[in-house]
Protein backbone atom coordinates (compact mmCIF):
# COMPACT_ATOMS: atom_id res chain seq x y z
CA UNK A 1 0.00 0.00 0.00
CA UNK A 2 1.40 3.40 -1.00
CA UNK A 3 2.34 5.67 1.88
CA UNK A 4 -0.20 8.46 2.39
CA UNK A 5 1.35 11.87 3.14
CA UNK A 6 0.48 13.71 6.32
CA UNK A 7 -1.67 16.70 5.43
CA UNK A 8 -4.62 18.83 6.44
CA UNK A 9 -7.33 19.64 3.91
CA UNK A 10 -9.98 22.25 4.63
CA UNK A 11 -13.02 23.54 2.79
CA UNK A 12 -16.56 24.90 3.00
CA UNK A 13 -19.77 22.94 2.54
CA UNK A 14 -23.49 23.64 2.36
CA UNK A 15 -23.18 27.11 0.74
CA UNK A 16 -20.52 28.09 3.24
CA UNK A 17 -22.59 27.21 6.29
CA UNK A 18 -20.30 24.34 7.30
CA UNK A 19 -16.54 24.40 7.70
CA UNK A 20 -14.74 21.07 7.39
CA UNK A 21 -11.18 19.99 8.03
CA UNK A 22 -9.74 16.51 7.60
CA UNK A 23 -6.23 15.26 8.24
CA UNK A 24 -3.93 12.29 7.95
CA UNK A 25 -1.20 12.17 10.61
CA UNK A 26 0.25 8.65 10.48
CA UNK A 27 3.88 9.77 10.09
CA UNK A 28 3.51 12.44 12.78
CA UNK A 29 2.07 10.02 15.34
CA UNK A 30 4.67 7.37 14.48
CA UNK A 31 7.35 9.98 15.19
CA UNK A 32 5.74 10.85 18.54
CA UNK A 33 5.55 7.14 19.39
CA UNK A 34 9.20 6.61 18.45
CA UNK A 35 10.48 9.58 20.43
CA UNK A 36 8.50 8.86 23.58
CA UNK A 37 8.24 5.05 23.28
CA UNK A 38 4.53 5.22 24.09
CA UNK A 39 2.57 2.02 24.60
CA UNK A 40 -0.58 1.58 22.45
CA UNK A 41 -3.19 3.26 24.67
CA UNK A 42 -0.92 6.26 25.27
CA UNK A 43 -0.09 6.38 21.54
CA UNK A 44 -3.80 6.55 20.74
CA UNK A 45 -4.50 9.27 23.32
CA UNK A 46 -1.53 11.41 22.25
CA UNK A 47 -2.17 10.78 18.55
CA UNK A 48 -5.83 11.79 18.71
CA UNK A 49 -4.92 14.95 20.60
CA UNK A 50 -2.15 15.77 18.13
CA UNK A 51 -4.43 15.28 15.10
CA UNK A 52 -7.15 17.56 16.45
CA UNK A 53 -4.62 20.15 17.64
CA UNK A 54 -3.03 20.18 14.18
CA UNK A 55 -6.39 20.97 12.59
CA UNK A 56 -7.08 23.69 15.15
CA UNK A 57 -3.68 25.16 14.34
CA UNK A 58 -4.62 25.14 10.64
CA UNK A 59 -7.48 27.53 11.48
CA UNK A 60 -4.94 30.08 12.72
CA UNK A 61 -2.75 32.45 10.70
CA UNK A 62 0.88 33.48 10.35
CA UNK A 63 2.94 32.87 13.48
CA UNK A 64 -0.07 32.14 15.69
CA UNK A 65 0.05 28.95 17.73
CA UNK A 66 -1.88 27.05 20.36
CA UNK A 67 -1.24 24.71 23.24
CA UNK A 68 -3.68 21.96 24.19
CA UNK A 69 -3.48 20.41 27.63
CA UNK A 70 -5.58 17.50 28.84
CA UNK A 71 -5.44 17.05 32.60
CA UNK A 72 -7.09 13.76 33.52
CA UNK A 73 -6.96 11.62 36.63
CA UNK A 74 -6.33 8.43 34.65
CA UNK A 75 -3.03 6.50 34.66
CA UNK A 76 -1.44 8.27 31.66
CA UNK A 77 -1.69 11.62 33.46
CA UNK A 78 -1.55 14.81 31.42
CA UNK A 79 -1.25 15.23 27.64
CA UNK A 80 0.38 18.34 26.22
CA UNK A 81 0.45 19.28 22.51
CA UNK A 82 1.70 22.41 20.74
CA UNK A 83 0.62 23.23 17.17
CA UNK A 84 0.98 26.25 14.91
CA UNK A 85 -0.54 27.68 11.75
CA UNK A 86 2.27 26.22 9.63
CA UNK A 87 1.49 22.59 10.49
CA UNK A 88 4.24 22.05 13.06
CA UNK A 89 3.22 19.81 15.95
CA UNK A 90 4.96 18.48 19.04
CA UNK A 91 3.65 16.82 22.19
CA UNK A 92 4.01 14.26 24.93
CA UNK A 93 2.05 12.26 27.47
CA UNK A 94 3.20 12.27 31.10
CA UNK A 95 3.13 8.49 31.59
CA UNK A 96 3.80 6.79 28.23
CA UNK A 97 4.03 3.23 29.58
CA UNK A 98 0.45 2.39 30.50
CA UNK A 99 -1.42 -0.77 29.56
CA UNK A 100 -5.15 -1.35 30.07
CA UNK A 101 -7.48 -4.15 28.93
CA UNK A 102 -9.57 -3.40 25.83
CA UNK A 103 -12.85 -1.59 26.40
CA UNK A 104 -16.33 -3.05 25.87
CA UNK A 105 -16.02 -2.45 22.11
CA UNK A 106 -12.76 -4.39 21.97
CA UNK A 107 -10.72 -1.22 21.33
CA UNK A 108 -7.99 0.62 23.18
CA UNK A 109 -9.43 2.05 26.38
CA UNK A 110 -8.36 5.66 25.88
CA UNK A 111 -11.18 6.92 28.09
CA UNK A 112 -10.00 4.76 30.97
CA UNK A 113 -6.41 5.87 30.45
CA UNK A 114 -7.31 9.59 30.43
CA UNK A 115 -10.03 9.55 33.10
CA UNK A 116 -11.94 12.58 34.36
CA UNK A 117 -10.60 16.11 34.36
CA UNK A 118 -10.24 19.21 32.21
CA UNK A 119 -9.34 20.21 28.65
CA UNK A 120 -7.48 23.50 28.25
CA UNK A 121 -6.71 25.42 25.06
CA UNK A 122 -4.32 28.38 25.07
CA UNK A 123 -4.15 30.42 21.87
CA UNK A 124 -1.24 32.76 21.20
CA UNK A 125 -2.19 35.33 18.57
CA UNK A 126 1.08 37.22 18.96
CA UNK A 127 -0.59 39.87 21.08
CA UNK A 128 0.06 40.85 24.67
CA UNK A 129 -2.59 38.59 26.15
CA UNK A 130 -3.28 34.92 25.48
CA UNK A 131 -6.75 33.48 24.87
CA UNK A 132 -7.56 30.70 27.31
CA UNK A 133 -10.50 28.33 27.03
CA UNK A 134 -11.44 25.24 29.00
CA UNK A 135 -14.11 22.60 29.50
CA UNK A 136 -14.64 19.45 31.50
CA UNK A 137 -13.70 16.14 29.93
CA UNK A 138 -16.82 14.22 28.90
CA UNK A 139 -15.55 10.70 28.16
CA UNK A 140 -11.76 10.94 28.02
CA UNK A 141 -11.95 9.55 24.48
CA UNK A 142 -10.57 12.89 23.19
CA UNK A 143 -12.89 13.47 20.20
CA UNK A 144 -16.01 13.76 22.37
CA UNK A 145 -14.13 16.09 24.69
CA UNK A 146 -13.18 18.47 21.87
CA UNK A 147 -16.73 18.41 20.52
CA UNK A 148 -17.93 19.57 23.94
CA UNK A 149 -15.11 22.12 24.22
CA UNK A 150 -16.03 23.82 20.94
CA UNK A 151 -19.68 24.02 21.99
CA UNK A 152 -19.25 25.44 25.48
CA UNK A 153 -15.98 27.38 25.29
CA UNK A 154 -16.01 28.70 21.72
CA UNK A 155 -19.79 28.57 21.12
CA UNK A 156 -19.29 26.73 17.81
CA UNK A 157 -21.44 23.62 17.24
CA UNK A 158 -18.97 21.00 16.01
CA UNK A 159 -18.47 17.32 15.32
CA UNK A 160 -14.95 16.07 15.98
CA UNK A 161 -13.48 12.68 15.16
CA UNK A 162 -9.97 11.27 15.46
CA UNK A 163 -8.50 7.80 15.45
CA UNK A 164 -5.18 5.99 15.75
CA UNK A 165 -4.75 2.38 14.63
CA UNK A 166 -1.78 0.75 16.37
CA UNK A 167 -0.06 -2.39 15.08
CA UNK A 168 0.96 -5.32 17.28
CA UNK A 169 4.56 -4.06 17.32
CA UNK A 170 3.44 -0.65 18.64
CA UNK A 171 3.85 1.23 15.37
CA UNK A 172 1.03 3.30 13.91
CA UNK A 173 -0.81 1.89 10.88
CA UNK A 174 -3.13 4.85 10.34
CA UNK A 175 -3.97 8.09 12.11
CA UNK A 176 -6.06 11.13 11.31
CA UNK A 177 -9.30 12.94 12.00
CA UNK A 178 -11.83 15.59 11.06
CA UNK A 179 -13.61 18.67 12.38
CA UNK A 180 -17.02 19.73 11.08
CA UNK A 181 -18.31 23.09 12.32
CA UNK A 182 -21.64 24.83 11.81
CA UNK A 183 -21.01 28.49 11.02
CA UNK A 184 -23.29 31.50 11.69
CA UNK A 185 -26.25 31.44 9.30
CA UNK A 186 -26.70 27.66 9.24
CA UNK A 187 -30.17 26.17 9.48
CA UNK A 188 -31.72 22.83 10.40
CA UNK A 189 -31.15 21.40 6.93
CA UNK A 190 -27.41 21.89 7.44
CA UNK A 191 -27.57 20.13 10.81
CA UNK A 192 -29.46 17.22 9.21
CA UNK A 193 -26.95 16.94 6.35
CA UNK A 194 -24.01 16.83 8.76
CA UNK A 195 -25.69 14.17 10.90
CA UNK A 196 -26.55 12.02 7.88
CA UNK A 197 -23.02 12.04 6.51
CA UNK A 198 -21.44 11.44 9.90
CA UNK A 199 -23.65 8.37 10.31
CA UNK A 200 -22.03 6.82 7.21
CA UNK A 201 -18.56 6.86 8.81
CA UNK A 202 -18.08 3.77 10.97
CA UNK A 203 -14.76 5.06 12.34
CA UNK A 204 -11.86 7.24 11.26
CA UNK A 205 -9.35 4.39 11.38
CA UNK A 206 -11.61 2.01 9.40
CA UNK A 207 -11.68 4.63 6.65
CA UNK A 208 -7.98 5.54 6.72
CA UNK A 209 -6.52 2.04 7.08
CA UNK A 210 -7.40 1.37 3.43
CA UNK A 211 -4.90 4.07 2.41
CA UNK A 212 -7.40 6.89 2.03
CA UNK A 213 -6.11 10.46 1.91
CA UNK A 214 -7.25 13.46 3.93
CA UNK A 215 -9.07 14.81 0.86
CA UNK A 216 -10.93 11.52 0.40
CA UNK A 217 -12.03 11.63 4.04
CA UNK A 218 -13.20 15.21 3.59
CA UNK A 219 -15.21 14.36 0.47
CA UNK A 220 -16.73 11.31 2.15
CA UNK A 221 -18.12 13.57 4.89
CA UNK A 222 -18.87 16.55 2.63
CA UNK A 223 -19.17 15.32 -0.99
CA UNK A 224 -19.49 18.70 -2.69
CA UNK A 225 -17.26 20.78 -0.42
CA UNK A 226 -15.57 23.69 -2.20
CA UNK A 227 -12.76 26.21 -1.71
CA UNK A 228 -10.43 23.37 -0.78
CA UNK A 229 -6.92 24.07 0.43
CA UNK A 230 -4.26 21.66 1.64
CA UNK A 231 -1.19 22.04 3.83
CA UNK A 232 1.41 19.73 5.29
CA UNK A 233 1.66 18.64 8.91
CA UNK A 234 4.79 17.32 10.60
CA UNK A 235 6.57 16.92 13.90
CA UNK A 236 8.81 19.83 14.80
CA UNK A 237 10.24 20.89 18.14
CA UNK A 238 11.62 24.38 18.69
CA UNK A 239 14.01 23.38 21.46
CA UNK A 240 17.71 24.17 21.00
CA UNK A 241 20.95 24.16 22.93
CA UNK A 242 20.69 27.94 23.26
CA UNK A 243 17.22 27.68 24.82
CA UNK A 244 18.38 25.05 27.29
CA UNK A 245 21.41 27.14 28.18
CA UNK A 246 19.02 29.97 29.04
CA UNK A 247 17.20 27.55 31.35
CA UNK A 248 20.46 26.66 33.05
CA UNK A 249 21.36 30.32 33.50
CA UNK A 250 17.97 30.91 35.08
CA UNK A 251 18.76 28.35 37.78
CA UNK A 252 21.36 30.69 39.28
CA UNK A 253 25.01 30.43 40.26
CA UNK A 254 24.45 28.22 43.27
CA UNK A 255 22.66 25.49 41.33
CA UNK A 256 25.21 25.49 38.51
CA UNK A 257 28.10 25.32 40.98
CA UNK A 258 26.36 22.37 42.65
CA UNK A 259 26.12 20.58 39.27
CA UNK A 260 29.84 21.09 38.68
CA UNK A 261 30.69 19.86 42.17
CA UNK A 262 28.34 16.84 42.27
CA UNK A 263 28.09 15.58 38.66
CA UNK A 264 30.76 17.48 36.79
CA UNK A 265 28.20 18.11 34.03
CA UNK A 266 24.51 18.73 33.36
CA UNK A 267 22.17 16.68 31.19
CA UNK A 268 18.91 18.33 30.14
CA UNK A 269 16.13 16.56 28.26
CA UNK A 270 13.38 18.30 26.27
CA UNK A 271 10.01 16.89 27.34
CA UNK A 272 8.49 17.48 23.90
CA UNK A 273 11.04 15.63 21.76
CA UNK A 274 13.26 13.69 24.21
CA UNK A 275 16.42 15.22 22.75
CA UNK A 276 19.28 15.17 25.26
CA UNK A 277 21.54 18.21 25.68
CA UNK A 278 24.82 17.62 27.51
CA UNK A 279 26.66 20.52 29.13
CA UNK A 280 30.20 19.60 30.19
CA UNK A 281 32.16 21.06 33.10
CA UNK A 282 33.76 23.53 30.68
CA UNK A 283 30.31 24.53 29.37
CA UNK A 284 29.00 25.14 32.89
CA UNK A 285 32.07 27.10 33.92
CA UNK A 286 31.64 29.19 30.76
CA UNK A 287 28.04 29.96 31.77
CA UNK A 288 29.25 31.05 35.21
CA UNK A 289 31.87 33.27 33.58
CA UNK A 290 29.22 34.87 31.33
CA UNK A 291 27.05 35.49 34.39
CA UNK A 292 29.95 37.20 36.13
CA UNK A 293 30.70 39.38 33.08
CA UNK A 294 27.04 40.34 32.78
CA UNK A 295 26.87 41.33 36.45
CA UNK A 296 30.04 43.45 36.19
CA UNK A 297 28.55 45.38 33.27
CA UNK A 298 25.45 46.39 35.25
Amino acid sequence: MQSVPDEIVRGLWRSGNVRILACTTTHLVNELQRRHQTWPVATAALGRTASISAMMGAMMKGKERLTVQIQGDGPIGSILVDADAEGHVRGYVKNPHVHLPSNAQGKLDVGGAVGNGMLYVIRDYGLKDLYRGSSELQTGEISDDFTYYFAVSEQTPSAVGAGVLVDTDGSVIASGGFILQLLPGHDESDVTAVEQHLAKLTSVTDFLKTGATAEELLHFLAPDARDLSASGVAFQCNCSRERLQTVLTGLGRGEIESMIRDQGQAELVCRFCNEVYLFTRDDLEGILSDMTDARSEE
